[in-house]
């Protein structure tokens, strides 16, 4: 009984942790897409101050302080805000890992998912000096794209972490759940060309490309248009005075877009023929999850045309990133689900 208690304690502060993650992904998202990445041009204060400036006088300190970064209130409390939930979210992770360890020495004859939480935390300490780091190195993408990579990558596994507690798992008739074999390759091969995708709205992102090409679905009215791919993924190139606004030509840029655009294609693809073979499985506990990968995929396609073609309206732009979180979250649970089905 004590185990089921400490479990379903550490469920409930896995979806806790979960849903904070979710709100520090989505104001990454925001801050980064509002440029205000370097609304703070400190860390981990902002001009000083354990928030932001907010008086005629501190404003003036401020920018007597940092005479290159005028102080922009519509740019410091998008970051401040940010890295305070990322904070909180640190800090509660912390408290998972330090329980799950103290339930396990507890109970050393159960099984506690204690080594994943110390990775979390592990990640999360990471998560923060790539925080310190895009500010110190003014945006560089290398590691703009690295901390959205490692906030969505906290998210995921605070979300397995979670399922892992919840102890659910689906229970298959023999039959169906050797039809699963094929589709575990399937749905790990699924599950690396998002993150993949992920990865490259980073760099198009971090590298201001996403407005690139203007059209649809040519490019510069061609469908395949003038492009520099040395440059655009020149990953060992050196760190410059400021990446706000990005550094690329036209040419590098467009490389960079129309590969985002490949890839969604490849998702596109992989994504629906998962879900078809899930479909076809016949089963009730399989439908629902085929049904519902294809609706978020449906809705992240919808957002994507919307930002080329609305010019990257900043609401859209940042339900794009969230949109994107949720099919990963997705794409874990299904992935969670395959490798712990039990046949019946």
């Amino acid at each position: 009984m004590w185990h089921n208690n400490t479990l379903s304690s550490a469920y409930r502060w896995g979806l806790i942790a979960t849903a904070i993650a979710c709100v520090v992904v989505v104001l990454g998202a925001f801050t980064r897409l509002s440029d205000a990445g370097l609304g703070c041009p400190d860390w981990p204060g902002c001009y000083g101050h354990l928030t932001w400036p907010k008086s005629d006088d501190a404003v003036a300190r401020a920018e007597a302080r940092f005479p290159e970064f005028p102080v922009e209130h519509d740019k410091t409390w998008p970051e401040m805000v940010h890295r305070y939930f990322a904070g909180f979210l640190g800090l509660i992770i912390l408290g998972i890992t330090i329980s799950t360890w103290r339930w396990s020495v507890k109970t050393p004859h159960q099984s506690y998912p204690r080594k994943h939480a110390l990775g979390l935390l592990f990640l999360v300490i990471i998560q923060g000096l790539f925080g310190m780091w895009t500010v110190t190195l003014k945006l560089w993408p290398q590691v703009v794209t690295a901390h959205l990579l490692g906030g969505f990558a906290t998210l995921s596994l605070l979300w397995l972490f979670t399922l892992r507690c919840a102890g659910t798992t689906w229970q298959l008739p023999s039959d169906k759940h050797r039809q699963l074999t094929g589709i575990k390759w399937l749905a790990l091969l699924s599950l690396l060309a998002v993150i993949t995708q992920i990865a490259l709205g980073g760099w198009t992102s971090s590298n201001y490309a996403a407005l690139a090409c203007t059209d649809l679905p040519t490019c510069h009215g061609e469908w395949w248009p003038a492009m520099d791919f040395e440059h655009a993924f020149n990953f060992a190139q050196s760190i410059g005075p400021n990446y706000l606004g990005g550094l690329l030509e036209n040419e590098a840029r467009t490389a960079i877009h129309v590969t985002h655009r490949v890839g969604a294609i490849v998702v596109t693809m992989l994504v629906l023929l998962l879900s078809w073979k899930l479909l076809r499985l016949g089963s009730f506990v399989t439908r629902p999850i085929a049904w519902l990968l294809m609706l978020v995929l449906l809705g992240q396609i919808s957002l994507g045309i919307s930002n080329i073609v609305g010019s990257l309206p900043l609401a859209v732009a940042v339900a794009h990133n969230a949109v994107g979180a949720l099919l990963l979250l997705v794409m874990v649970t299904l992935m969670h689900r395959l490798f712990t089905a039990k046949s019946c």
